[in-house]
């Protein structure tokens, strides 16, 4: 059994330990309430330019933007994964991992190869060592996403797609369920199904004025609208990080707590003995004199 020193010094570290894993926990709480509200405010607002999006599309019919063509078949594919740039918050980048790389497998098993867009230095480091081809990354988003840092590394994939080098690109994220529940997803973000961006009959259609024309206010919306779905799963993937960071801290603490009181224990069944044996060794001596 270990000596008095070595426990306490044990109960000592553990105490630290719950300290820092306690602390962390609590910012996880206020760092979550924000990330909660960007997160329900983003939806929303993607969900308004599809609206308009497609009443456009409905009023004029003869133009079809290029990112709702499908294609015969698929040569090559994009993927776009989402990770977190920290740890510390359970299995969540673990599962949303596990989809990216059997949707690569899969891939592979048909001959399809697979340029990849990591956000988040998780999915970035890890992607790396995988293999995969990473054909770019951003990374230290903060706690903010910001969609001008986003823009630039997906346009890599939708400029190759415009160009006929993709076939379709997908998107892989962590999706906030509630504050205990977060799923990773796998969605095929191009093309658009035939029904994505079309208009809702049961409102009244608008009356657009475009300015310069039809066609070039229809890329425009498409091409926004797909920035605001990348934009909407950064942030569901932010407020997923928080809570499952706070989860994963509260579950520290816990075990932290459950740890100390195991060596108190421990310390007191050892303290009991070590003065049973002194009063023991006195009143043999004392016996024997």
């Amino acid at each position: 059994m270990p000596g008095f020193k070595e426990i306490r010094t044990k109960i000592k570290s553990v105490e630290n330990t719950r300290k820092i894993t306690k602390a962390m926990e609590m910012v996880a709480v206020s760092k979550m309430r924000k990330a909660q509200d960007r997160m329900r405010a983003s939806r929303p607002y993607a969900e308004r330019v599809r609206s308009i999006a497609g009443h456009l599309a409905e009023a004029n019919p003869d133009y079809i933007h290029p990112f709702m063509l499908k294609h015969d078949a698929v040569r090559r594919a994009g993927l776009i994964v989402v990770t977190t740039d920290k740890g510390l918050c359970g299995g969540m980048n673990t599962n949303v991992l596990r989809v990216a790389t059997n949707r690569m497998r899969a891939y592979a098993e048909r001959g399809i190869g697979v340029d990849v867009v990591a956000v988040g230095g998780k999915g970035a480091g890890f992607l790396t060592r995988f293999g995969a081809r990473v054909v770019s990354q951003v990374v230290q988003l903060g706690d903010t996403p910001h969609l001008e840092r986003l823009i630039g590394p997906v346009k890599v994939l939708t400029d190759a797609y415009l160009d006929g080098q993709l076939d379709e690109i997908g998107l892989c994220y962590t999706r906030f369920v509630n504050t205990m529940v977060q799923e990773p997803v796998e969605e095929l973000l191009i093309p658009m199904g035939s029904d994505t961006l079309r208009a809702d009959r049961s409102a009244l259609l608008m009356d657009y004025i475009c300015e310069p024309d039809a066609q070039t206010v229809i890329d425009e919306l498409v091409t926004h609208y797909v920035e605001a779905l990348i934009y909407r799963a950064v942030a569901e993937n932010m407020a997923s990080e928080q809570s499952a960071r706070r989860m994963a801290m509260k579950a520290a603490t816990d075990n932290a707590g459950n740890v100390i009181g195991e060596l108190t224990l421990s310390y007191n069944k050892s303290r009991q003995a070590s003065i049973t044996r002194e009063i023991t060794e006195i009143v043999s001596g004392a016996a024997a004199v």
